[in-house]
């Protein structure tokens, strides 16, 4: 995290938002940084910001009156109060060098974030995956409730086309991001944390540290307040039993028996997912998602149980999450070209990534599932790399391009050229692609009408999905399906070879990664 820990931070509480002045952020066109300078902007808050490529975010910014620079110079700071940056920006960038050279106030992401959070009640969402998603539905069940959050989360809600929004309400809903232990700077009114598991070990070393973390960050919540966490799940039910052992109103939710938002007759189908609950032996009703998988419904039921505490209506929760529209990068269908439809995801742990394939094979029926996988980190790739390889072993096919790791410097034999001979796949059934242009062109000789195609993983692979789209349209142009206009498959050799970094990606923004 710039070689800072989360100790160095200041506490939520001890900024508002308007004690900034003006505002500007170090790339600021990452999701993260992009929704905070929207609710900035919306607070009426001077909010200028650098970038090096035209991020689809930008456009809304400058609508909001954010002036933005496509450079990173020293001048972007004239008349600035405050500067905000993110923790993939190095310490000597030269903005912050000046930055600090000048005396300005400069603020980690999530200093900035805690001041617009100060005087409202907020409700923190962390875990090791499903954070995005979970942020959004408790946001949309407030909001169906007519209570008016702020929000700010690590992803885009697909039919409101933004992660954040300056409320008039009580609660603040924010996803907390462990990474960099950033979140533990945050004093929540309420804490819901998805699940533990191994990540981060470039950070916390091991996986009991990581349990550590996860426990002082619920040890932050309000004594008025509440932790919410899922039973289902080995390291959140460690949690929980040590924090009731000390006093700590702890509620749980999944389908254990001993849950406290118990889940029944769950059931998932290509329509979606639905399931009855009950709580203390009362039934709350049946619930229903429009998407399929489990996971989707154990992250609903922590939005369920947080209405519930919350003395909310059950009915907006119902109808919220019945309407639950999705968030970009999780789950979200692209389109359908030459009879092979393609999704987008965000999935790179073992675990999510296991999720989405089984989800998606359902979708699949009887065609066939090839994923399009972008690795993202370096040290995760390593430290993880057996489970990763066995999860993608649940595709029909992999195209694999080269670990995204910004700042990371890969010794060799590290990153995919390693990750491809660990996945359990037929030598014909995997490729390593050594350009970005190479991957369209390997999934149109290989999908056929009938399969699914999902690019899964870093940021920037959520950017090839209309490319595939695109190539695939033209090959059902040119000729039977299986064939490609121009012959060969530039750039993809099998098992081995090198490639090189992605284009047109600029610093990436570590608040929705890492």
């Amino acid at each position: 995290m710039s070689g800072q820990s989360a100790a160095k931070f200041s506490p939520a509480g001890r900024l508002t938002a308007e004690d900034l002045g003006a505002i500007h952020l170090v790339g600021v066109g990452g999701i993260g940084m992009s929704g905070l300078a929207r609710l900035f902007l919306t607070r009426g808050i001077s909010v200028s910001g650098s970038e090096l490529r035209e991020w689809p975010s930008l456009a809304g910014l400058r609508a909001l009156g954010g002036t933005i620079y496509m450079s990173h110079e020293v001048a972007n700071l004239d008349g600035v109060d405050t500067v905000v940056y993110s923790s993939a920006i190095p310490s000597d960038h030269l903005e912050l060098v000046e930055a600090r050279r000048r005396g300005l106030r400069v603020l980690h992401r999530s200093e900035a974030l805690a001041a617009a959070m100060t005087g409202r009640r907020t409700v923190a969402v962390a875990g090791t995956h499903g954070k995005t998603t979970t942020t959004s539905m408790v946001t949309m069940v407030l909001q169906q409730a007519g209570v008016d959050p702020s929000f700010v989360i690590g992803g885009e809600i697909s039919e409101v086309g933004s992660g954040a929004h300056h409320g008039t309400g009580e609660y603040f809903v924010v996803e907390a991001d462990e990474s960099d232990r950033s979140f533990l700077i945050y004093r929540p009114f309420v804490s819901i944390i998805t699940n533990i598991e191994a990540d981060h070990l470039n950070t916390y070393g091991d996986l009991a540290n990581l349990e550590a973390a996860f426990a002082d960050f619920a040890r932050l919540t309000d004594p008025d307040g509440f932790i919410i966490t899922c039973a289902d799940d080995a390291g959140s039910r460690r949690m929980a039993e040590t924090l009731r052992a000390e006093g700590r109103r702890v509620y749980t939710y999944g389908t254990s028996a001993d849950a406290d938002l118990r889940l029944t007759e769950m059931a998932s189908s290509t329509r979606g997912i639905r399931y009855l609950a009950e709580i203390d032996g009362r039934s709350l009703g049946e619930f229903r998602l429009p998407m399929p998988g489990r996971h989707m419904g154990l992250n609903s039921a922590s939005a369920v149980l947080a209405e519930y505490l919350l003395d909310l209506p059950m009915e907006a929760a119902q109808a919220a999450l019945a309407a639950f529209p999705g968030v970009r990068r999780r789950f979200e269908r692209k389109g359908v070209a030459d009879d092979v439809l393609v999704y987008d995801e965000y999935a790179y742990h073992p675990t999510p990534i296991e999720l989405a394939l089984r989800t998606l094979r359902e979708v699949a029926g009887d065609g066939g599932l090839i994923v399009v996988f972008q690795p993202y980190r370096l040290y995760r790739t390593r430290d993880l790399q057996a489970e990763i390889a066995e999860a993608l072993a649940l595709a029909d096919e992999l195209v694999l391009l080269e670990v995204f790791g910004p700042g990371e410097l890969r010794e060799p034999g590290e990153g995919s050229a390693a990750l491809i001979e660990a996945v359990p796949l037929p030598d014909d059934r995997k490729v390593f692609v050594d350009s970005w242009e190479a991957a369209p062109v390997e999934v149109a000789r290989r999908a056929k009408p009938g399969d699914v195609v999902v690019t899964m993983g870093a940021p920037p692979s959520s950017l090839m999905g209309d490319q595939l789209l695109d190539a695939l349209s033209k090959r059902g142009a040119a000729g039977p399906a299986g064939t490609v206009p121009g012959g060969d498959v530039g750039g993809a050799t099998t098992i081995g070879g090198t490639v090189p970094g992605i284009p047109g990606s600029s610093t990436p923004d570590a608040s929705t990664a890492g």
